[in-house]
């Protein structure tokens, strides 16, 4: 019974910080929006001491910052920490691109064939939400191709903080030339050049680094409980 009970709070858990990165990572919490614990339980129907563990763990993977008698807010990582996480992750979807052959390529082609067409679609669109939440997709998608757990949980991570770093700091609009920098990078894989696939990813994170003003900004003001009833 008791197992039974640990693992029903474990699964409570990971649902609401799954909600709770979900919105970070599509920007409806910007970088220094206060975590209100009242307002996350009413909205998510959820219980106040899973909402706290929720809160401590997002705070050990760095999404969160929880201050004494301040409370919890998403956190707003620094221009140094951007940089070191684009360091991060080049080194993290080098190990992801190396990883991935043809045949995974081919395994999961309806997937990947999907995927650019939302892409595609967003951009048409020109929805900046829909842009930056399926421009990001991508790399959880060739994360998830390379078959490598490990990397995947750790580039989940970085998305999720990247995201923080793109709302603070991104100089302009998301640039649509990403997609088509995402279609160099899988023509390179479908064909088993995986070294130009190397190139192109890094090129890749360079360019998307270059786009950003590395100065630290103020927090915009967010309505907690819409931008979290809204996630699906």
């Amino acid at each position: 019974m008791a197992a039974s009970q640990g693992t029903s709070k474990q699964k409570e858990v990971q649902r609401i910080m799954d909600v709770l990165a979900r919105a970070i990572a599509q920007h409806r919490l910007p970088p220094g929006t206060r975590l209100i614990e009242a307002q996350i339980v009413d909205t998510l129907k959820a219980n106040r001491n899973h909402v706290q563990s929720a809160l401590q763990r997002l705070a050990l993977q760095k999404i969160v910052t929880i201050e004494p008698n301040r409370g919890a807010h998403v956190s707003q990582p620094s221009a140094r920490e951007a940089r070191d996480i684009f360091a991060a992750r080049r080194a993290i979807e080098r190990g992801v691109v190396e990883a991935i052959t043809p045949v995974k390529i081919e395994q999961h082609r309806k997937r990947i064939d999907a995927h650019m067409a939302a892409e595609r679609e967003a951009t048409r669109a020109s929805d900046r939400r829909a842009i930056v939440r399926e421009l990001s997709e991508f790399h959880r998608m060739l994360g998830e191709v390379s078959g490598n757990e490990v990397l995947v949980d750790i580039l989940e991570n970085l998305m999720v903080r990247s995201s923080l770093i793109v709302a603070l700091y991104q100089r302009n609009d998301v640039p649509s030339c990403q997609h088509d920098e995402h279609g160099e990078i899988l023509d390179a894989l479908s064909k088993g050049d995986n070294d130009l696939a190397v190139a192109r990813m890094r090129y890749h994170l360079d360019h998307l680094e270059s786009e950003l003003a590395l100065d630290d900004e103020a927090a915009p003001e967010v309505n907690l409980k819409e931008a979290l009833a809204s996630i699906g």
